[in-house]
């Protein structure tokens, strides 16, 4: 999990009375590694789901060329860093299953530094997802205002923040003797890593779905110029997008809210907190945060039937490219079939702006 209380345990505890030890001795850590293993396999999984090439079926218009390139590039890169993020959140707990142990012992170096990498990659790579999700929600709004997509600066975000907020957290954390538990370095070792944590988090909760409702509004504007009218039709064009930005938020928040809360407690009442809390709370991001590839993995998916086609693994030398789009005439109009040209929207009926749907 990318969450700076999980990531102190790889410091050397050298105060016996420390209050995270105290916490240890009510936690079943068989148990909460056997937990986090299972669901950060099930995100590997989910993310290369979703990173599997596919052939995209759409139809021969302006819009649908910029959205199966634009939109499915930036969910394979999205999964991409799901990907090493739950491989080093599962790589981690392996380890510690394996050992029996979660802190390591005062003289056991290796064990640190192994534990500190593993933290390192999965709090980058947690830290890439924060940043390609809102660069999937800007990117949509620039695509209805038919603006070119900065695909140049997403890759620059996404992979610099990164490294810079991780150098700031943990290095302060671990280096130089992985000692951080001694009181007078909470302020200077353990604060600035939940900062650089829980505020990219913070904002992409914050700005997300305010993103999404101004694409909402523009997208009204988009449907109502081409169709000439905003009927019953048109309305449930709309209600579908307002369901699949809905769902794409509320995967994000059931995701890492436990990590906010998780927060909010240790600042506020960490001496005065019951423990048990504090333990449901890390059995709630062990299972949640990894689970992001496998939510992510459903809800930017195409969701309707015949949308896409998983292209074979054994085939993949003959793609030149993770999509490929099929260019379909339509013959006559009652041939047509719901397809989607915007990769936010689901089923939808047949009508004259089914080309925006799923």
């Amino acid at each position: 999990m990318a969450d700076p209380t999980i990531q102190t345990f790889c410091c050397h505890h050298v105060n016996g009375s420390d209050m995270a030890l105290l916490v240890m001795k009510s936690l079943n850590t068989t148990a909460y590694n056997a937990i986090t293993i299972l669901s950060s396999t099930l995100g590997v999984l989910g993310a290369l789901y979703q990173i599997l090439p596919r052939e995209q079926y759409v139809y021969n218009h302006k819009w649908i060329s910029i959205t199966a390139i634009r939109g499915r590039k930036i969910i394979v890169w999205l999964a991409f860093s799901d990907l090493l993020a739950s491989l080093g959140v599962l790589v981690r707990a392996s380890h510690w299953i394996t050992y029996r142990s979660i802190m390591p012992c005062l003289n056991d170096k290796t064990s640190v530094l192994f534990c500190a990498i593993c933290s390192a990659v999965a709090q980058y790579f947690y830290t890439s997802t924060w940043v390609w999700t809102i660069c999937y929600t800007i990117d949509m709004k620039l695509l209805l205002l038919e603006k070119k997509s900065p695909r140049i600066y997403y890759h620059l975000a996404a992979w610099i923040i990164p490294i810079f907020l991780t150098t700031i957290g943990l290095g302060l954390l671990y280096i130089p003797n992985g000692e951080c538990h001694t009181r007078e370095n909470v302020s200077f070792k353990i604060l600035p890593n939940f900062l650089v944590t829980y505020v990219p988090i913070t904002i992409v909760m914050i700005v997300n779905p305010i993103l999404y409702s101004l694409s909402t509004k523009d997208m009204e504007t988009v449907i109502a110029t081409i169709s000439g009218q905003f009927t019953s039709k048109e309305r449930e064009v709309m209600d579908a997008i307002k369901r699949k930005f809905f769902y794409i938020n509320l995967a994000f928040v059931l995701c890492w809210a436990p990590n906010l809360i998780n927060g909010v407690f240790i600042w506020s009442s960490w001496f005065h907190i019951p423990s048990k809390i504090i333990i449901i709370l890390w059995y709630l991001m062990a299972v949640m945060n990894p689970l992001q590839a496998l939510f992510n993995c459903i809800v930017y998916r195409r969701w309707t039937k015949g949308a896409e086609k998983i292209v074979k693994p054994w085939n993949c030398f003959k793609q030149l490219s993770f999509s490929r789009v099929h260019l379909i005439k339509s013959h006559s109009s009652s041939s047509l079939t719901t397809e989607e040209t915007l990769p936010l929207l689901e089923n939808l009926p047949r009508t004259r702006v089914s080309y925006y749907s799923n």
